[in-house]
């Protein structure tokens, strides 16, 4: 028997090896699967078991799947269910595929008017790979309809990426967690591979529990080592956001072949990309606010070398194949190192060295801190909203619920994605109800997320400041007990890179980044929802009420105005007057304006009346810097100071939450003075309306509104900072 087993298995790896030399298109078919390869295809295919296999990028996982899918037809399986939140980025995962004869189909939000085509095609037999989002696994329509037939028929179920369904790891996506649904309904005996490259032990032991593929003697776990022997890890400390510019203007050549360099924010991708550009070199931006279209083409330039680099924010992650990109630089640093190891290892997987540097800035630990406070809600807000969805007499969609808790949009989502999966919601046809289950808030393990997440950030903090060698530091933070020293990294074999920076690069920097002004679009339309709590203003704001479009000297998010502002905007920062160098940009920022389209110089394109005087918004936070920058701005623009929009007696201060929430908050808060009142009345222009700062614009728009309704012909806004 043990013979026959044995044959039996040596053909089968006959048939593997030459699914894969199909697959790579070897015509020689000498291509051969490694060992650790071979052994999860053999679990998967042989043993029907199911298996999790925590593999370094570049190690060969879609071949695993692809292969496995070829043997498994071919033995009359149902066809292979790969749940991937990367479907865009698997076309040339699909394409060799399809030179190994497997037709693979995707089920997704853009092709609805396919699955009916799709199901039949999968029905028919025709269909090797079905391709779905974990998204589609909680639309109703997918998981009511569709979901039950496929699972059924799965001949091998793939969960890609499978550290996602863990909100222990770094990139946690609810939708994930619908896969234990799936699992349950799976035939007996039908295989599960769950793939990931980026998993410590604690993320690894989640995810194996929760797909089933941990407490079982028959799963197994493939674990690898994780050092990359193409890359060669430095870090390079430069003084400011300037010479991080510069350096990379001019040591972007001596780079080898083409790249990534990644910022942490869309306001630093979009920067830097026109610094480059202005410098001289070929780059691209790509970030999660580049149109679809446009991210196809950039990804396709870089496949090709017709870009140097594209400059990208996290967008740019999971799943992009270039075997032979030579570099991955990051201008900033992320919060934790699974998340840093995971885009370096973008680089150096077809080549047999790649450089990867960290930049780090000053302004990181922020934008660190800005993240964290997207984490799920505290219980009093959770509990709010259960309520709101078991009083409600019909489901709630997004937008109906948004108005009544104070969450945003996004964050509201993924809250109930969350609760969905507990049990506590579900998402039916026309939104959310309340299944009226007991749910309890586990405290203990958002507590615990939260101190991971800043256990995490200490260890970046220490990667960049170690002496010793930096993959043996990240191999230890995803717990690789083969870690040990690379004898490549700056550390191990000295630095390969100078902190050498020109003077006309840094000086270019410098004016790129001191270039001061953004604009601020106006809100156009009131967010729905507004007369369910009691605000009686709905649809498109009448253009008579509006504001113009407005100005910002700078974003906290960028790395040029964004680092002088920011420590201003600080929870205990002191309220102050205007500091001198930022009273000149804003006077900067206006000349501009008034000379510009919209302005109000003479000869400005689409010129407009010249502002009648200022008007400033009280402040209950920092009234100093706010009747400072009016006052300032009054006198140098020889412009009178027309008076203050104050808060009402008795108005509370305007919540951190969702547009309706605020716009309840702002309603009845704010009062135009009657002395100003008749000023407005007096005077025939437009005024500049001041503030410190804006994050929705709400507070610009009720104003505006206020403004115009008292007689201002027209109101121009006028901030320090915007967010974003």
């Amino acid at each position: 028997m043990g013979r026959m087993e044995h044959t039996s298995n040596a053909d089968l790896r006959a048939e593997a090896d030459a699914v894969l030399a199909r697959l790579v298109g070897d015509a020689t078919g000498a291509a051969r699967l490694r060992e650790d390869q071979w052994r999860a295809i053999e679990a998967l295919v042989a043993e029907r078991r199911r298996a999790l296999v925590v593999q370094r990028t570049g190690w060969g996982k879609s071949a695993v799947y692809f292969v496995a899918t070829a043997l498994l037809r071919a033995r009359g399986s149902g066809p292979t269910v790969i749940v991937s939140p990367l479907l865009a980025l698997m076309r040339n995962q699909v394409d060799s595929a399809a030179r190994a004869g497997i037709h693979a189909r995707t089920i997704n939000s853009s092709n609805t008017e396919e699955w009916d085509a799709v199901q039949a095609e999968i029905a028919a037999g025709a269909v090797d790979v079905l391709l779905v989002s974990p998204e589609r696994l909680n639309n109703p329509d997918f998981r009511d309809q569709v979901l039950p037939a496929l699972a059924a028929a799965t001949g091998l179920l793939v969960v890609d990426e499978a550290h996602c369904i863990s909100d222990w790891g770094h990139d946690f996506r609810p939708d994930y967690r619908r896969l234990r649904t799936m699992l349950a309904d799976l035939p007996a005996g039908v295989p599960v591979l769950a793939t990931t490259a980026t998993a410590n032990a604690r993320v690894t032991a989640d995810v194996a529990d929760q797909l089933g593929t941990g407490g079982s003697t028959d799963a197994l776990v493939l674990r690898g080592p994780l050092d990359r022997e193409s890359l060669s890890l430095g870090v390079l400390r430069l003084p400011d956001a300037a010479h991080r510019m510069a350096w990379l203007a001019d040591h972007l050549d001596d780079l080898p072949g083409s790249g990534i360099i990644y910022t942490l924010t869309v306001a630093a991708a979009e920067e830097v990309t026109a610094f480059l550009r202005h410098r001289g070199h070929t780059v691209a931006s790509y970030t999660g606010k580049t149109e679809n279209a446009e991210r196809q083409q950039a990804e396709e330039d870089l496949l090709g070398n017709k870009v140097k680099a594209l400059v990208a924010t996290s967008a740019l992650g999971m799943g992009f194949d270039k075997p032979d990109l030579g570099f991955v630089v990051h201008l900033g640093s992320p919060s934790s190192p699974i998340a840093y190891y995971q885009q370096v290892g973008r680089a150096g997987r077809g080549v047999e060295h790649a450089e990867v540097l960290l930049l780090p800035g000053r302004e990181d630990e922020a934008i660190w801190e800005y993240f964290a406070s997207l984490a799920f809600p505290p219980e009093d807000l959770v509990r709010r909203t259960l309520d709101v969805l078991a009083r409600a007499d019909r489901p709630l969609s997004l937008p109906a619920l948004e108005p009544l808790v104070e969450l945003r949009r996004s964050r509201l989502e993924t809250m109930l994605k969350v609760l969905d999966v507990d049990g506590a919601v579900r998402r039916v046809k026309g939104g959310w109800i309340a299944t009226g289950q007991p749910w309890t808030y586990d405290t203990e393990r958002y507590d615990w997320v939260a101190r991971q997440r800043r256990a995490e950030q200490q260890a970046m903090r220490e990667y960049a400041s170690t002496s010793g060698c930096r993959m043996e530091f990240l191999q230890r933070q995803l717990d690789d007990e083969g870690a040990k020293p690379c004898g490549r990294c700056d550390n191990c074999a000295g630095p390969r890179f100078t902190a050498d920076t020109s003077t006309t690069a840094v000086e270019a920097a410098r004016t790129d980044l001191g270039r001061a002004g953004v604009a601020v679009e106006p809100r156009r339309m009131w967010p729905t929802g507004l007369p369910a709590i009691g605000v009686d203003l709905k649809g498109r704001i009448p253009a008579g009420e509006q504001a113009a479009t407005g100005r910002a000297l700078g974003r906290l998010s960028d790395i040029g105005w964004g680092n002088r502002l920011r420590p201003m905007f600080a929870p205990q920062a002191p309220d102050g007057p205007v500091p001198d160098d930022v009273a000149k940009a804003v006077v900067g920022v206006l000349a501009d304006w008034a000379r510009g389209p919209g302005g109000w110089a003479p000869g400005a394109p689409e010129a407009q009346p010249r502002p009648v005087g200022v008007v400033t918004i009280a402040s209950r936070s920092r009234p100093r810097l706010v009747g400072s920058l009016g006052e300032h701005i009054a006198r140098v623009g020889r412009l009178p100071l027309l008076g203050t929009v104050e808060y009402t007696a008795g108005s509370g201060p305007v919540p951190r939450s969702n547009s309706a929430q605020r716009l309840k908050v702002l309603d009845g808060a704010l009062t135009v003075p009657p002395a100003l009142a008749a000023t407005l009345a007096d005077v025939h222009g437009p005024v500049l309306l001041v503030d410190d700062f804006t994050e929705t614009g709400w507070t610009l728009a009720v104003v505006a509104r206020m403004l115009r309704r008292a007689g201002a012909e027209g109101v121009l806004p006028l901030v320090l900072a915007v967010q974003g």
